[in-house]
């Protein structure tokens, strides 16, 4: 279609001349579109109730029977790779309907295992993670937690009480009394060597005796020297005897030290044990709780200095590594989890490691760590909308990393993107087991789908939701009771027979189909809702077809601003569209314009130009880089088109010009091709167009007419624009024959059809087109490649053979 922005100052365009001629009244008869046909009417008695309030409340999702076989297929099939992506529009159902489908299966499914993190005593910095049945994990938090609370006052009371006195006295007098008989040992040995031990800052010193009285270091220098001598071999000879006898005093001490410290052990090990124990007993099979008790318990005995000191020396609680971090608990769920996340960034799902302040620095540590939505839906089903997943980076190679390793490895966002690398938690990684599910749009799909070969192998199921569902009396009866549903969970008022079938009847313009129904419920929604506030100020309790059609009006009129002001300007001539009369290789095309939450249609003149040359159609949008894609792919088929009907036998010698009038901004689609042609035509023909006949429609190269979209508001764009300037009732709009089906006019322009005043044309081909806009016959072509005398393709022929012998006399 056409997609104009037009701006309203411009040269003025001169009317193309028109010249009379002898032509051929055409006989061939397009008949015109019936009130009827402009839209497809749903009666109020369809409905078997005289309001919802006799229905029983939706409790399925309508219209999308692929979907739900894809999706029962995705969800139960237990094999790698099968996750799902849910491809649809917003509003049409999929969230609703993923999130019934999980939330019924997981209930059937059995509940997954809780997880702790706790500290891992050989290397901290590396939480470990321990799998407990549901339900035990906030037994085993509670446990340690009793045990952390009770620990610190039993090894106080083991190790105050008097039979600990008693055996560390023994221990010390068994000790003292070795100690002291090796002592004497020494003793007796210097002795009887002459020598005495004394004790000083050093160790000990060997001194000589003389007559039982040891010497004073005055008195050994006044001692001959030979006898100084004799005395010091004498007393190395003593000391190295000495150093002999003093190993087992060591040993001694290194036995006792051992000994206190077994029986310290033993002490504490009998204090707690009836603690531990306990435990053992309550986690009774679970192997990583043994493991972890056991390790708490050699923990404790190795650190029983800081459960002994006194409370005002101790820098640290001693008792802070044995708290239980219970990162998912399953003791309240019933079969799997299913969760959505709706905010999905890096840490929301996979989990992070939260830090405090401590002494100016950033402190973590295992007690810290946080899950994150993965976690949770461990085991169960995780539900992502695409759209929101990629607002961060990280997301998607993590979720795709978590799929292909089936684990949940949580990692430091900042090191993961590899900007810096510090010392953090690397918590053990987690047995990931469950269905991810992506909720995105047709385009995020395709993308996915072409760029990432890791998508194809993790994501092979799609369900894919439809926009539309048949217009069927089952259908409608589904309609209906989700409406009931609706009315219930909202606390709406009911609506009545003549507002559901005012509702279905905007359904079907949703839908853009007579047949078809919209499954965007929530627009249908909003609708219902907007009704209600407008049944609220009339004071009643159940909506009628005029609270629906006033909440639609009303809904345009916020919108509509940009329309009215073209259509003023149009009215007072600063756009120029000519409504009434006839004129040569001039055509009233239409285009549709969206201001992003409305869209309308707006009437644009296309004229035509044609003289003699050798340039062919020259596209004056495209000479001026106004002009996209489609829009030069339509002109080139009507090249095409023009080429294959009128030079078979001579040369096309015409140089011809193409406009959309007034536009300055931009066009584009393909809907006004069969519009160009028509005035192209018309200025080669010489035979004037009806000016009250807007056309739209693209042409292919056999001169088929095709369908085009948006054709409901163009029709009541171009009824506007007529309306204004006032209905003559000749007035109406010639479009392509494949797009009645799309029609659900707005019920004014219905009953302006009704009474005569206004007109809808359906054309198969661009003969019968011509047709209708100039009442003169288009003509067959004969067995000879000629038209019949007095016809628009003749006319056309003879105009463009002219053209060729008139090229001929200037370039012989």
């Amino acid at each position: 279609m056409a997609d104009l922005r037009d701006q309203v100052d411009g040269p003025f365009v001169p009317d193309t001349m028109i010249f009379p001629r002898s032509n051929t009244i055409s006989n061939i008869m397009v008949e015109k579109l019936s009130a009827e046909q402009a839209r497809h009417a749903c009666p109020e008695m369809v409905f078997d109730c005289a309001s919802t309030a006799e229905l029983t409340p939706l409790e399925q999702i309508i219209g999308q029977d692929r979907a739900v076989r894809a999706l029962q297929f995705g969800l139960n099939i237990d094999k790698k790779g099968f996750n799902v992506f849910v491809s649809g529009l917003p509003g049409t159902g999929r969230k609703t309907a993923v999130l019934d489908f999980v939330r019924e299966l997981a209930a059937k499914l059995p509940t997954p295992s809780d997880w702790c993190y706790v500290n891992n005593f050989k290397d901290s910095s590396r939480p470990n993670a321990i799998r407990l049945p549901p339900g035990k994990g906030i037994e085993l938090k509670k446990a340690m937690e009793e045990f952390v609370n009770h620990v610190p006052v039993a090894l106080r009371e083991a190790f105050e009480g008097e039979d600990y006195s008693k055996r560390r006295d023994a221990v010390m007098q068994k000790v003292n009394r070795e100690r002291n008989d090796i002592i004497a040992s020494i003793n007796r040995m210097a002795k009887d060597s002459g020598f005495s031990i004394q004790v000083t800052a050093a160790g000990f010193a060997l001194v000589p005796l003389v007559e039982g009285r040891p010497l004073t270091d005055q008195e050994f220098l006044e001692l001959p020297e030979a006898l100084q001598k004799q005395i010091n071999q004498a007393r190395e000879a003593v000391n190295a005897r000495i150093g002999d006898a003093f190993r087992p005093l060591r040993d001694i001490a290194k036995k006792a030290d051992k000994e206190m410290s077994e029986m310290n052990k033993e002490i504490a090990r009998f204090a707690i044990s009836p603690y531990l124990d306990d435990m053992r007993e309550q986690f009774k099979g679970i192997e990583e709780v043994d493991t972890y008790i056991d390790e708490v318990e050699n923990d404790i005995l190795e650190s029983l200095p800081l459960f002994l000191a006194p409370p005002k020396d101790i820098p640290i609680d001693p008792t802070r590594n044995y708290h239980v971090n219970l990162v998912v608990d399953n003791s309240q769920t019933k079969g799997a989890p299913a969760e959505i996340e709706l905010n999905p960034t890096y840490i929301r799902l996979f989990g992070y490691s939260e830090r405090e302040s401590r002494m100016g620095a950033l402190i973590t540590d295992y007690t810290m760590v946080r899950a994150g939505t993965a976690h949770k839906a461990n085991g169960g089903f995780l539900v992502i909308p695409a759209e929101q997943m990629f607002r961060d980076p990280l997301v998607w190679e993590g979720l795709k990393q978590m799929l292909s390793s089936e684990r949940l490895e949580m990692e430091d966002p900042v090191a993961r993107m590899g900007y810096m690398v510090t010392k953090t938690l690397r918590p053990e990684p987690i047995p990931f087991d469950g269905k991810v599910i992506i909720l995105g749009s047709p385009q995020v799909y395709q993308i996915l789908y072409t760029m990432d070969p890791d998508f194809r192998e993790l994501f092979k199921v799609k369900a894919e939701f439809e926009t539309t569902m048949e217009r069927t009396k089952e259908n409608l009866d589904l309609f209906a009771s989700f409406v009931c549903a609706l009315c219930r969970r909202e606390n709406l008022h009911d609506l009545d027979s003549s507002a559901l079938a005012a509702l279905v009847e905007h359904s079907s313009r949703i839908a853009g189909d007579q047949n078809k129904l919209t499954t965007q419920f929530a627009k249908v929604a909003d609708v219902i809702r907007e009704a209600n506030y407008y049944a609220d100020l009339d004071g009643v309790k159940v909506l009628n077809g005029g609270h629906i059609r006033r909440a639609i009006e009303e809904r345009v009129y916020r919108s509509n601003m940009i329309q009215e002001k073209i259509v003023e300007m149009i009215h007072d001539g600063t756009l120029l569209i000519d409504v009434a009369g006839s004129k040569v290789g001039q055509v009233n095309g239409l285009a549709v314009l969206s201001t992003g939450d409305y869209s309308f249609g707006r009437p644009s003149r296309i004229t035509a130009t044609v003289g003699v040359g050798r340039e062919g159609i020259i596209d004056i949008e495209r000479q001026a880089q106004l002009s996209g894609t489609s829009h030069t792919k339509g002109v080139l088929i009507v090249s095409g088109l023009i080429n294959s009907r009128y030079a078979i036998d001579a040369p096309l010698s015409l140089s011809a010009r193409l406009v959309f009038e007034q536009s300055y901004s931009g066009v584009d689609g393909d809907s006004a091709s069969s519009t160009e042609l028509y005035a192209l035509l018309s200025a080669l023909s010489e035979v004037p167009v009806k000016q009250y006949i807007a056309v739209t429609g693209s042409v292919n190269q056999r001169g088929e007419v095709q369908a085009i979209g948006g054709v409901n508001e163009k029709v009541e764009g171009y009824f506007e624009v007529c309306k204004l300037v006032g209905l003559t009732g000749e007035q109406g709009v010639m479009i392509p024959k494949s797009n009645v089906r799309n029609l659900m006019l707005k019920e004014e322009v219905v009953e302006a059809i009704r009474e005569g005043r206004f007109h809808i044309w359906p054309v198969a081909t661009i003969d019968e087109g011509i047709e209708v806009l100039t009442g003169v016959e288009a003509g067959v072509r004969n067995e000879d490649g000629s038209y019949p005398p007095g016809t628009i393709n003749a006319m056309v022929q003879e105009r463009l053979l002219r053209m060729a012998e008139r090229i001929k006399e200037y370039h012989p």
